[in-house]
């Protein structure tokens, strides 16, 4: 039986080969993602000494443009009909979501990572990245509807869940004993960790997501 290389023109065989080289090179350079929280221990430069939530030391990097975020307490009644946020929850048996934290986009970011999805916040927990159709007073805190493109979630905000908002900033926000949290830093080939955006909490706050 005739193989690939025998019935291909010599031309195509060398492109072929070099697109299957080329594909291999690019698998192997792919890099994955990592979530990180935990407390800033030290900071050298623009690597970051990190204790993680669980207990493991570890440092990253922050490139040399990296984005800045403080993270803000602020109120319940910021959320409004039209505001842009992600809520961390525990799924109900009724269908609906138990808030454990809500965080407000500001402007510039909506429709950043729209979607429900598992979370790590706590086990079986999820985060809903959506717009606010309706916020109403319900008998166990505020009920919300919010809505992304593949659906809608409805969710209970207890009067006691944490609720913040992202304040650009800059590098005087990172300093040792500030809680982080770093959505995705870049997992490198020698399995260095490089962020090119840190979260940070403000006057003692904790990313609650």
């Amino acid at each position: 039986m005739p193989t690939l290389t025998n019935w291909m023109p010599r031309a195509a065989v060398a492109a072929f080969a070099t697109f299957i080289a080329v594909s291999t090179v690019s698998a192997q350079q792919q890099t994955s993602m990592v979530r990180i929280r935990g407390t800033i221990e030290n900071v050298d430069g623009n690597t970051l000494g990190i204790k993680t939530r669980e207990g493991a030391d570890v440092k990253v990097k922050m490139t040399d443009n990296v984005a800045v975020f403080a993270v803000v307490k602020t109120q319940l009644s910021e959320i409004k009909e039209g505001s842009y946020i992600g809520v961390t929850a525990m799924p109900e048996p009724d269908g609906t979501q138990k808030a454990i934290a809500v965080h407000i986009f500001p402007e510039n970011q909506r429709g950043a990572a729209e979607g429900f999805r598992p979370w790590d916040a706590r086990a079986n927990s999820t985060m809903t990245n959506a717009t606010v159709a309706q916020t109403v007073k319900g008998t166990d805190g505020q009920d919300i509807t919010v809505k992304y493109k593949d659906g809608e979630k409805k969710v209970v905000v207890p009067p006691d869940t944490p609720i913040v908002t992202f304040v650009a900033s800059d590098k005087s926000e990172i300093k040792p004993g500030a809680k982080l949290i770093i959505f995705g830093a870049a997992k490198k080939d020698d399995g260095t960790l490089e962020a090119n955006r840190v979260n940070v909490g403000r006057d003692g706050v904790t990313p609650p997501m």
